[in-house]
């Protein structure tokens, strides 16, 4: 594997900077560089709104889970209060980890020293340390992280001076309003560990491309009304206009479950395929709600949550468990395929003699990624 002596070098992306009908695709060591990694997670990750799933998976006082992220470990907890925040996952005395996976609890108990702390992050009990001189316990809580919502979806940011969420959204609230994603109930998740970098999958997951190859089995997409979103603030999105679900596969459309009543507009006619920057793919259909959320550990690995959510009311149909298991069929299926073809396409990029591509206009959002990668860690600068 070979890099740039200087990845951070405008000149190198100057065939990504071309309009699309002229543009390259990122040169391969954006995908395995170690410096160029790093640089992502410092002017990106801990810079942005990152998407952490929904708020529903905690609806108790107590609730909580915890996980990794670029490095950061975090506790998502439902309040007393029944707000949910997030907090650096280490404890104020020596560092160590005070929660493990996911649970419900009273307080959060340090399992070095046994320093609690509530569910507010506050410092409630640190037996040990009567003597310690102008130990003032309410500045030893655990540290906050920012944690914002949207429809029911979770975010957090690292960045105390960051823009709000709604702010970093621009129109996209509105323009899927109405999906009324307050309404949705998560009903499953599942995780994958991909031997892929996290660009990779964002920019298949933005591309129709690959359906009629990759997919040729199953989704079998070969010819759809399909457009971009104008869309302004850190997002993107496909609009594809066609009858029924993009939930199901075609041999089990007999299958389908009632259409979110609240769709109006464009939602109304097709599915709207979402990028919310950096790394999670929304699957906005006309009767469920699915997502792909990436979480990279490094530049050659990414763990993917998939969740998948359907309005209260159809969660509440008898029939609704029966129906849903063709549901989870169909994106067992693709999703399968979308995990094998990156880490085949991962494997490729991170060969010696890999050279940039050139993108088709079939890959309009691919290149829409590429540069909003660019503009953050190598900067909006003119080639050398």
């Amino acid at each position: 594997m070979l890099a740039a002596q200087d990845v951070f070098n405008p000149s190198h992306y100057a065939g990504c900077r071309r309009p699309l009908e002229q543009a390259e695709t990122l040169p391969p060591w954006c995908y395995y560089d170690e410096e160029f990694y790093r640089a992502e997670v410092e002017h990106i990750f801990m810079k942005v709104w990152n998407f952490l799933g929904r708020s529903d998976r905690i609806p108790n006082p107590g609730d909580y889970f915890t996980v990794n992220y670029v490095g950061v470990p975090l506790i998502i907890v439902r309040g007393k209060d029944k707000v949910v925040r997030a907090f650096s996952n280490t404890c104020r005395h020596r560092g160590a980890r005070v929660a493990e996976d996911k649970g419900n609890c009273r307080a959060f108990v340090c399992p070095y020293h046994g320093w609690v702390y509530d569910l507010d992050g506050a410092l409630k009990g640190a037996n040990g340390m009567e003597k310690a001189e102008n130990f003032d316990r309410s500045q030893y809580g655990l540290v906050p992280v920012r944690l914002e919502e949207w429809g029911g979806f979770i975010f957090v940011n690292f960045d105390a001076d960051a823009e709000p969420l709604l702010d970093y959204l621009g129109d996209a609230p509105e323009q899927l309003a109405s999906y009324d994603c307050e309404n949705l109930v998560t009903t499953r998740l599942t995780s994958f560990e991909l031997d892929c970098n996290w660009k990779l999958y964002i920019e298949n997951a933005m591309e129709e491309y690959h359906l009629p190859f990759v997919h040729k089995s199953t989704l079998n997409l070969k010819d759809f009304d399909h457009g971009i979103i104008p869309a302004e603030g850190n997002w993107d999105a496909i609009r594809e206009k066609h009858e029924g679900t993009r939930a199901l596969l075609e041999e089990d459309k007999q299958h389908g479950l009632p259409r979110i009543k609240t769709l109006e507009g464009p939602p109304a006619e097709g599915t709207h395929y979402v990028v919310l920057y950096p790394s999670t793919m929304l699957g906005m259909t006309t009767d469920s709600v699915w997502w792909l959320e990436l979480h990279p550990m490094g530049p050659n690995k990414t763990k993917l949550i998939v969740g998948t959510c359907f309005p209260k009311e159809t969660v509440e149909r008898p029939d609704f468990e029966e129906k849903a298991k063709y549901y989870y069929k169909r994106w067992d299926k693709s999703i399968g395929e979308d995990n094998d073809v990156s880490d085949i396409q991962h494997e490729g990029v991170t060969s010696p003699f890999a050279k940039p591509g050139r993108l088709s206009h079939h890959e309009p959002l691919v290149h829409h990624i590429a540069n909003w990668v660019i503009d953050r860690v190598v900067g909006n600068r003119p080639p050398a």
